[in-house]
């Protein structure tokens, strides 16, 4: 990256922005790892066990895949709810289209990576009844919609590097794939994220544009072979995505970049006619023991204050239960709070990003269901002031 490249893209949040902002409250989720798989259940667990690692210091530990219960039982409690013209609320499902190959792997002797597409299976040892049709009916119902991830969620870089090198980090990635883990993040961050290489120079942890170009583009056509569709929507594997990002999912006709939580920032177009979308608020019981409904209630009422969506992030692991049940407390949560937040707001509409973004244009929604106008303002702000102060 060059110095001039650099201090532009520093000063570029100095600039004035047109953010949207709306006449009724608006509520979205965005959730991130499906199709990505972990820990390989109990069995999994027994194994790493084995091999010496003591699981269990943290939720992530547990990480495994959802089952086809999972997902219904997510769609089904989506369904009991309703915004003030019928509809269900929408999860946005971010997904990793592909998997470490660890068959392949093991008869060319752990020496590289090898993914297999989520279109086509899951890797060796994985079973999943019903997934598939679990996700299909749910979007059927309107009460989930895929969206872009990743291919990987780490650098292949990274870990090729590290493989090669040999030592302690090779050997950890060893025992993890044998088991059929591809890796535990917590425990490895020199893994880094798929766009982001973390033991780069502070300047060059990007791969470079024409890299996340050709990735990207093979991750939008095995999304589109997986789902028989092409993603309006992206969140890019630990929210590490730069200008780079944004212009390759822009020239593969992606219209949404969702960003991770953070001050309360309105969507506005960026200079690739991006939808730029900030999460607001992390309902995450998998992960936060002392999660509090009334902390999330208060977090909504901020943004629909301001005009702004209220952007819930919610990971896929809050459904897992085959390694420890995350699910039901998540669920009973999730209840609760939109029972809160529907009685609160008699005008609530529950949507998904890319209706997001036709609303932002035309000032209405279009659902199947027929449209319904909805006020949309723009007003000018420095994205530099609200990420320095949180006030817009």
């Amino acid at each position: 990256m060059t110095l001039a490249t650099k201090v532009w893209r520093r000063a570029k949040d100095l600039l004035p922005l047109s953010g949207f902002h709306f006449g009724r409250p608006l509520l979205l989720f965005q959730s991130d790892d499906w199709g990505r798989v972990g820990l390989r259940d109990c069995e999994g667990l027994e194994h790493l066990r084995s091999a010496g690692l003591e699981l269990g210091d943290r939720p992530y530990d547990f990480y495994s895949l959802e089952t086809a219960e999972d997902v219904t039982a997510l769609v089904d409690t989506l369904k009991r709810h309703h915004d003030s013209i019928g509809r269900a609320p929408c999860l946005e499902m971010n997904f990793v289209v592909g998997n470490l190959d660890f068959a392949r792997m093991e008869t060319e002797g752990w020496r590289q990576t090898q993914i297999l597409p989520l279109a086509e299976a899951l890797p060796a040892g994985w079973a999943r009844p019903g997934l598939n049709q679990a996700y299909r009916s749910g979007f059927d119902d309107d009460v989930l919609h895929p969206a872009l991830h990743g291919t990987t969620h780490f650098c292949r870089r990274a870990v090729e590097r590290n493989l090669a090198a040999g030592g302690e980090r090779a050997d950890l990635l060893r025992t993890l794939w044998k088991a059929g883990t591809p890796y535990i993040h917590w425990r490895m961050p020199w893994i880094g994220y798929e766009y982001w290489d973390p033991e780069e120079a502070a300047d060059d942890r990007f791969l470079e544009s024409a890299a996340q170009l050709e990735l990207i583009g093979q991750t939008v056509g095995g999304f589109a072979k997986t789902f028989s569709v092409l993603p309006g929507s992206a969140c890019a594997p630990g929210y590490r995505a730069n200008e780079d990002t944004t212009q390759a999912w822009a020239q593969h006709g992606i219209r949404v970049a969702q960003n991770g939580p953070g001050p309360l920032v309105p969507p506005y177009f960026d200079g690739n006619e991006m939808l730029q979308v900030f999460r607001t608020i992390e309902f995450e019981p998998a992960t936060d023991a002392s999660l509090s409904i009334e902390s999330c209630v208060q977090k909504a009422e901020s943004c629909f204050a301001e005009g702004i969506p209220a952007v819930i992030s919610i990971h896929s692991i809050n459904f897992h239960s085959t390694v420890k049940d995350f699910r039901s407390r998540t669920l009973q949560l999730l209840n609760e709070f939109l029972n809160v937040i529907e009685a609160r707001h008699s005008d609530l509409l529950y949507l998904h990003d890319t209706e997001l973004c036709d609303l932002v244009q035309s000032g209405t929604l279009r659902t199947r269901q027929g449209t319904l106008p909805v006020s949309v303002t723009k007003k000018r702000f420095i994205k530099a002031q609200i990420l320095r102060t949180g006030i817009a």
